[in-house]
């Protein structure tokens, strides 16, 4: 049994709160990595066509002996520079990431980049509608959308991104962005969401928090996401980590706890900037 939380997506379809990631774990590795996050609790698995692992991935699903309606499947549209896109190829890609996965449908679509100088963004969120309509994606969304670009599909298509998946960890809590999702009931979804092991989890402050409540660094922040009300992400490929990652839901954060992570936030963004982003 999971005993991971979920959140009600803006079109009734539950998501877990926290999920198991695959971002950079190789695909004949992602078998193996997919059927032990299944079988220490997770049940929502976030891959993408750049990541090379949907296949693998596809893999540890069938593995499984967890039921497809228990499981919350992510995958990401490469929407590269490297073509023009039209509704056809939309539909192409997302045919393609449903063969590697060997599903009949996924359960939250994501376009991976605005890649807002190309303007075709539009175009892409308007076939999602209709693949949704379809039932071959139960909830659809964005990643790495910036309040202009989240407005405009909203106002051309009435229909509201489900989840927008950005960077998100104490460094850079995005607290204007996570406002506006609320606003339009858009679920916030963090990638990256301990800061990729780049010093966010040896910060002495974070080391204070864990010691009071016995636990990890990497608890502290993954539980300081859930009590935002994020979805948050990890990835491992080590069994005992992708354990830690999930054992989260037996304590709880204070207000002094919550004041020192806000402390942590100083604009640090890890990755690619959504504004100037466009590479292959």
């Amino acid at each position: 049994m999971s005993k991971v939380p979920t959140i009600t997506l803006n079109n009734g379809v539950e998501m877990p709160q926290i999920g198991y990631g695959v971002w950079q774990v190789p695909d004949g590795e992602a078998a193996t990595a997919v059927a032990t996050a299944i079988e220490a609790g997770y049940r929502s698995i976030d891959t993408a066509a750049i990541y090379e692992n949907e296949r693998g991935t596809g893999k540890g699903l069938t593995a499984s002996d967890v039921a497809r309606d228990e499981l919350f499947v992510t995958t990401k549209l490469w929407n590269s520079a490297s073509e023009t896109w039209t509704r056809e190829s939309v539909l192409r890609e997302f045919d393609a990431s449903l063969d590697k996965l060997g599903l009949d449908y996924v359960d939250l679509y994501l376009i991976h980049w605005p890649r807002a100088m190309r303007d075709d963004y539009l175009t892409i969120y308007r076939t999602f509608v209709e693949i949704a309509a379809s039932g071959r994606a139960k909830a659809i969304g964005v990643s790495n959308f910036q309040p202009e670009q989240l407005e405009r599909v909203i106002a051309e298509t009435s229909v509201v991104p489900a989840v927008n998946q950005i960077e998100l960890h104490p460094n850079f809590a995005q607290a204007e962005l996570r406002a506006l999702h609320a606003r339009h009931g858009i679920v916030t979804e963090a990638w990256s969401p301990l800061g990729q092991g780049r010093g966010l989890l040896e910060d002495p402050t974070l080391a204070r928090i864990a010691a009071k409540h016995g636990k990890t660094a990497a608890q502290i922040v993954l539980r300081w996401h859930v009590e935002l009300g994020n979805v948050a992400i990890p990835k491992s490929v080590t069994p005992s980590r992708i354990r830690e990652n999930i054992d989260v839901f037996d304590f709880a954060l204070d207000a002094d706890d919550l004041a020192a992570i806000a402390g942590l936030d100083n604009g640090t963004r890890l990755g690619p900037d959504p504004a100037e982003f466009d590479f292959n």
